[in-house]
């Protein structure tokens, strides 16, 4: 079946969508924190740090920001409040109490919901206040099944290697679309400031990915064509749970061992620094009558 995935930087976001929901993320102005804190939906907000509740490292912002215009009748209408998701020294995750992810930093939400999905979300600019370190790798918007590998992500930051090279990179500051293999889709610069909005277009059976992208209050359009994702697990052992949020890798430590170095999970240094961005217009829909572009119209999806 055909699905896709929607990402976005913006500035004001309503409920407003051309084709069916699946799932719908954006955060309405009565969710408070004590619904975050209690995993009420439509958030799962299972992965971060064990020693603080979820609105420790997830702040709803109320009327203090406006969310992505695509999907908002106006400006002076908000529905949805945007969210900024942090990390600091203690967000190490400890997944079903095992061992800690002491490699990582990470705080993500999670859908509540699973399966043949076709996902928008709205991403923020990163807080300047906050600012991410550009020499380390981020992900930030990914579906991961059981196998622990990512149907597709988009990326931030410096790739991982051992040894550690010469970072930045060039493109650190770049928004990067990657597929199962992790080749490169699309990139785009990360400019402050600005909503970058996303859609990744998911074909489940035949195993292809499509790219959308505007920023700000401009409506999506193609900037690929359709992809192949051979290597993702085919059909329902590849739809898994749909994240968004700040993982951060280290970098790898010249002291470790090598298997330490090779297991990025668990080791790796870290700088402990409090990071963040902020996200709008999360939703999850069915393509079928199209993709949604913004402002209540669809467009084809791309074929």
């Amino acid at each position: 079946m055909l699905r896709s995935i929607v990402l976005a930087f913006a500035a004001c976001v309503s409920l407003t969508s051309a084709t069916p929901l699946i799932y719908d993320g954006r955060a309405p102005f009565n969710y408070t924190i004590e619904d975050l804190n209690n995993s009420l939906d439509p958030y799962l907000p299972a992965v971060k740090g064990s020693t603080n509740n979820a609105s420790y490292y997830t702040q709803l912002l109320g009327y203090s920001l406006n969310a992505t215009s695509l999907w908002s009748p106006n400006l002076w209408s908000p529905i949805e409040q945007p969210m900024t998701i942090s990390i600091d020294n203690t967000s190490i995750f400890i997944p079903g109490g095992s061992t800690p992810q002491n490699g990582f930093r990470r705080t993500e939400l999670i859908a509540q919901t699973n399966g043949n999905h076709t996902a928008l979300n709205a991403v923020a600019d990163e807080d300047l206040a906050k600012p991410l370190n550009m020499s380390h790798e981020y992900q930030i918007v990914w579906i991961e099944p059981n196998d622990g590998s990512h149907i597709f992500e988009i990326q931030l930051g410096s790739p991982f290697t051992i040894p550690t090279g010469t970072v930045p990179v060039s493109d650190a500051r770049f928004l990067k679309v990657r597929n199962h293999a992790l080749d490169l889709l699309f990139e785009t610069p990360f400019t402050c400031n600005d909503w970058h909005n996303f859609a990744v277009q998911i074909n489940w059976t035949n195993l292809t990915l499509g790219v959308f992208y505007s920023t700000n209050g401009e409506p999506l359009q193609a900037v690929t064509g359709i992809v192949e994702n051979s290597s993702a697990p085919p059909g329902a052992a590849g739809q898994g749970d749909y994240h968004w949020g700040v993982l951060k890798l280290p970098l790898a430590n010249p002291n470790d061992t090598a298997a330490q170095q090779s297991d990025v999970v668990h080791f790796g240094i870290q700088e402990g620094d409090t990071e963040a961005l902020t996200y709008s217009g999360v939703f999850i829909e069915s393509i079928t009558g199209g993709v949604s572009a913004g402002y209540g119209k669809t467009i084809a999806p791309i074929s």
